[in-house]
């Protein structure tokens, strides 16, 4: 069970908590969503946890604190956090080569783009570097993005989590074997960089990524639920995923904010049922960019420890000084997402907001026009869960729900200012 604390003791307003109690309460009644839940932490404590609607509306399962939700890519964090725990072992340097430990990198080609075919390809100007994998500027994409030739190789390849049976090795080998998008470190383009990732921590760690992650960040945290499947004794409280009946396309994600296709009717429809999902058996790859399940005291708990500089209950995954280094822009020239290419992700403007380890970091609230703190972090997962930590603030906030895409609604930015206008003090 979450232990709740008075708001008030770290300085949150009931009363004006009750505003986002009422806008969960406006998303499963308009039929945005099925169910949500969302939690509040500050100080060390959490101070506000409310859910509501549906977590199975075939089964008229409530969407409760135990609930157990895909996060698809609030995965990556994890698995940066797991690289830097090798990191401070000393298992790699950050501009080290990822050819070095993974040869297949070796001699990578860059597709010219444009109307060039994927044969039209030049050499790579330098080589893909581990800190290019953790922010996204490595060059590499994803299939389901359907722009380019370079997308569609991935698609026809089976180069996705979840699509082929390959294993996580064979994934990366074939994904060496397309060229890359741009230029390492030209631009920010989402990708498989965190697998690619997730497979280095294999390779430094010589476990495997499920392993590594049950061993040295599960249990040491007393995440009890996180996991690559839903075991078989925790099925009953694996929660549907849905899309809306018409309008969002996981392909629009990376699309201007005016494009974002809002549905034209609320309502849901079925994407993924709990008795029959793949998540109910063991995978073959161990999705460093988008596999895990959890609940919200699982992530809390993840959210926790980094707020608290890599430590929780007295288990220290992190040092101060490497979760400080993490959670600041290392963008080229502390640039923006938008100056690298990437203006709008997941209904979500970039102006304002650059990279860090793992994550999305504020570099300027007034620029982004959202109202937090410089140098919040947050990232989401494809079916609309969401968090984001304040250090200034000391204060985290985890949304789950299951609606494929995360571009379909701007939940996040509503969220945002319901939470921040409950401060006070």
């Amino acid at each position: 069970m979450i232990e709740l604390a008075m708001p008030e003791s770290v300085g949150l307003c009931s009363q004006r908590l009750t505003r986002v109690s009422e806008w969960l309460q406006q998303q499963i009644s308009s039929e945005r969503l099925a169910g949500a839940s969302v939690l509040i932490g500050r100080r060390g404590k959490v101070a506000y946890f409310d859910c509501a609607g549906l977590a199975d509306q075939a089964a008229g399962k409530p969407f409760a604190q135990d609930t157990i939700v895909r996060i698809y890519s609030m995965t990556k964090p994890i698995t940066t956090v797991a690289a830097m725990m090798l990191y401070e072992q000393g298992c790699f340097q950050l501009d080290d080569p990822i050819a070095l430990y993974l040869p297949e990198f070796k001699d990578m080609r860059v597709w010219l783009g444009g109307d060039a075919g994927l044969d039209e390809t030049v050499a790579a100007s330098g080589p893909i570097t581990v800190k290019q994998l953790m922010t996204h500027t490595s060059g590499l994409t994803y299939g389901f993005m359907q722009a380019n030739p370079v997308d569609r190789f991935y698609r026809d390849e089976g180069i996705e989590p979840g699509t082929s049976n390959l294993s996580l090795q064979e994934m990366v080998e074939r994904l060496a074997a397309a060229p890359l998008l741009c230029q390492p470190g030209s631009a920010w383009n989402y990708s498989l960089s965190s697998d690619v990732l997730g497979r280095l921590v294999e390779v430094w760690s010589g476990l495997s990524l499920d392993e590594f992650f049950r061993t040295r960040i599960f249990e040491p945290l007393d995440m009890r639920d996180a996991a690559f499947h839903v075991s078989t004794e925790n099925q009953h409280r694996f929660a549907a995923c849905y899309s809306p009946l018409s309008g969002a396309s996981l392909a629009n994600v990376a699309g201007a904010v005016s494009d974002v296709s809002v549905p034209k009717s609320t309502g849901l429809k079925l994407q993924d049922a709990p008795d029959t999902s793949a998540y109910l058996q063991p995978p073959e790859l161990f999705s460093g960019g988008g596999g895990l399940t959890a609940s919200m005291r699982d992530y809390a708990r993840f959210c926790q420890m980094l707020l608290g500089n890599g430590e929780l209950d007295g288990q220290r995954l992190l040092g101060r000084k490497t979760v400080e280094f993490m959670r600041q822009n290392h963008l080229p020239d502390n640039r923006d997402m938008a100056a690298m290419g990437q203006p709008v992700w997941s209904e979500t403007s970039y102006e304002g907001i650059g990279f860090g380890l793992g994550f999305a970091v504020v570099v300027d609230p007034v620029k982004a026009q959202i109202m937090t703190s410089t140098g919040e972090h947050h990232w989401g997962g494809a079916a609309s869960t969401f968090f984001w930590l304040d250090a200034v603030e000391d204060l985290y906030v985890v949304m789950l729900t299951q609606l494929m895409p995360s571009s379909t609604y701007p939940i996040r930015r509503e969220l945002r200012t319901r939470v921040y206008q409950a401060l006070v003090d």
